[in-house]
């Protein structure tokens, strides 16, 4: 027994042993706080990304979301949304809506040629119970496609003097069931009352209209989980709370577990490869295992994926030492992938906001003159006139009309019509240069005059007019070269305008009085 304990043998085995088990615990103590502080950071990251992915859906969405939240929320009491639903389902409540619309409303075209007030309230209830179903059905995506363990949209209904706040859960992915004649509907409008204090973050984000800069920590039966808030704005109106949550210390109890399973996992091969090493101590098997040992510590210092490479030249054979880097390389491998994953979700977030946003530019902008269209304008007007109510505003409001276009267009040609369309614009943009300018039908621009143009706005307008009375004496030019235009302007009166429509209506009649001075000097 003493001459065992004193061999050579005995002695490299007890060495490798204590050294493998420290190298295990020091490697696997490493491994999991790394990727603890990875993960949970990532995750968050996600959440920030996902509430931005939905705010941007619903943001698309529009006036099809501010339709469904301005009836549901008084009015999901008498709602009857079926509690299991597929996309399909979404489908088909879809063409129940369009097929009762057109039967009541032929022809016509919502928020065009008719407004979702004056809708039929069995065709608003259809409306709403499509697109509850479709919000929700997307948002319960989210939630399965990004890993997460809630995703919602709430709304703050009543702030109360007890600091506390009656939140509606308007789209909750957790379908609580009520049973109507045998039926079984999904729970709506369901109401809690959160504490301010242990609502701090969703308090922030409601009453500051800005993303909570910190997480929600909740300790519930659904585990302990961590919330982000961004408030939901479409057409500058504050509408609800977007909350995405996830549950990190469940997260934390996967890597532990992986990574207590990735030590006994290599702790019993290196026990193997020990046991071969007493019969078979041979300098290639030691080289190997060194190597094998040098890599893992070169991974665990610098989490350097090119060093899985380097451990599968060195396992050439089929011995335990060559399985064994093998699999550690395999991990490696199989980490750097599953990092590589969350870093494409991240890119194809933001490449979807890009497409958005690309969208958007074309649904703002007039084809023919590429400066800004009738809908932008309308989105203008709304932000001015919150302007005007902070007290806020000064502008004035150019209108300008082109004269004699349905002329140039029967005598010479659309195309004709068209240029001296695009040289109005021109010489509009090139004279209010620091202003707005938008075609809002075929021959009207308007201009919303501010910043330094709003100073010298008066000069403004005669440069206007020189500039088209130059164009008219031209003799080089063709007829629908010498563009004539007649423009009025109107100040806005804090005291006498409560809206930019006031201030366009006086400036409409100011274009048209210059029209009629136009004619009647011609006809002189």
């Amino acid at each position: 027994m003493g001459k065992i304990r004193e061999s050579l043998l005995f002695k490299f085995g007890i060495i490798f042993f204590i050294f493998t088990v420290i190298t295990l615990a020091m490697s696997g103590f490493t491994t999991y706080v790394n990727q603890t502080s990875a993960f949970k950071k990532e995750r968050e990251d996600n959440l920030k990304q996902v509430a931005a992915y939905l705010e941007l859906v619903l943001t698309i969405d529009g006036d099809d979301f501010i339709y469904w939240h301005d009836y549901f929320v008084p009015n999901c009491a008498n709602l009857n949304i079926p509690h299991d639903f597929s996309e399909e389902d979404v489908l088909n409540a879809r063409n129940d809506f369009d097929e009762l619309f057109e039967q009541k409303y032929p022809g016509k075209i919502l928020g065009k040629d008719i407004t979702f007030e004056e809708l039929s309230e069995d065709v608003k209830i259809a409306y709403t119970v499509y697109n509850h179903e479709y919000y929700l059905l997307l948002f319960e995506q989210a939630k399965e496609r990004f890993n997460l363990a809630w995703v919602e949209f709430i709304v703050p209904v009543e702030e109360l003097p007890d600091n506390s706040m009656n939140v509606m859960y308007a789209l909750d992915c957790l379908r609580d069931e009520r049973i109507v004649d045998g039926n079984k509907y999904i729970q709506l409008g369901i109401t809690v009352n959160h504490k301010i204090a242990e609502h701090k973050n969703e308090y922030e984000a409601w009453t500051t209209g800005e993303t909570a800069k910190d997480f929600d920590v909740f300790d519930n039966e659904f585990g302990h989980d961590y919330a982000l808030y961004k408030p939901l704005f479409i057409n500058g109106r504050k509408l609800g709370l977007i909350g995405v949550e996830i549950d990190i210390p469940k997260l934390q109890k996967v890597i532990l577990m992986q990574t207590l399973k990735m030590m006994l996992f290599i702790a019993l091969i290196l026990i193997t490869a020990v046991v071969l090493l007493l019969f078979y101590i041979y300098k290639k098997y030691i080289f190997k295992l060194s190597s094998l040992k040098n890599n893992v510590r070169l991974y665990s210092e610098g989490k350097n994926a090119e060093i899985a490479t380097a451990i599968e030249k060195n396992a050439n054979g089929k011995d335990e030492i060559s399985v064994l880097s093998m699999q550690v390389s395999s991990m490696i491998m199989e980490l750097e992938n599953y990092m590589r994953s969350l870093l494409e979700t991240a890119k194809e977030l933001r490449d979807t906001q890009q497409k958005a946003d690309a969208m958007n530019e074309l649904a703002i902008k007039d084809a023919l003159t590429g400066i800004r269209n009738k809908t932008a304008y309308d989105t203008e007007v709304q932000n001015m006139d919150w302007l005007i109510a902070q007290g806020k505003a000064e502008f004035s409001i150019a209108m300008i009309d082109l004269n004699y276009l349905k002329r140039i267009n029967d005598s010479f040609g659309h195309e004709q019509g068209n240029i001296a369309i695009k040289k109005l614009c021109y010489i509009v943009c090139h004279t209010f240069t620091h202003s707005p300018v938008f075609r809002i039908g075929g021959d009207e621009f308007v201009v919303i005059i501010k910043n330094d143009d709003y100073k010298n706005r008066l000069q403004l307008v005669k440069d206007f007019n020189i500039t088209l009375e130059a164009l008219e004496k031209d003799v080089k030019l063709e007829v629908w070269e010498k563009i004539s235009a007649a423009i009025g302007m109107a100040d806005f009166d804090k005291t006498i305008d409560a809206n930019v429509a006031n201030v366009f209506a006086r400036a409409d009649k100011a274009m048209y009085q210059r029209k009629k001075e136009m004619k009647a000097v011609r006809e002189s």
